[in-house]
């Protein structure tokens, strides 16, 4: 890992987990059992820094793959504090029939962290 990305990383590795423990206890909310969605751990993301055109600062931005390569979630951690993860979910809802489970998010800034699951309604 690049020097200025891994700096970046050390300084948000401890909150990207909090923010990971949360999509699981979102997926938990939910119905699922513990080892049925697996949410993957930030230090497996692969990791860049983008320029934020906003404000002309770098974000660290990591994406999640799966073994065949397929982008499963993203994390996203702007300069100010804010960030926004997602994580694919991509199951029938455990306890709601008409219901999928897209992906579970994640958004905030510092330690205050909002979670929720995206849900689809399924076709009759």
């Amino acid at each position: 890992m690049d020097a200025a990305i891994d700096h970046r990383y050390q300084e948000i590795k401890n909150l990207a987990q909090e923010i990971v423990d949360q999509l699981r206890n979102e997926v938990g909310k939910l119905g699922f059992a513990p080892d049925e969605v697996r949410i993957m751990n930030p230090k497996d993301a692969e990791y860049r820094l983008e320029l934020d055109p906003s404000n002309n600062e770098y974000s660290l931005v990591g994406d999640w793959f799966d073994a065949k390569g397929q982008k499963l979630g993203c994390l996203l951690f702007h300069a100010d504090g804010s960030f926004y993860v997602e994580h694919d979910v991509v199951k029938s809802h455990p306890t709601k029939r008409r219901w999928f489970v897209e992906a579970v998010n994640a958004w905030g800034k510092d330690a205050d962290i909002k979670a929720e699951a995206r849900l689809l309604p399924l076709p009759d």
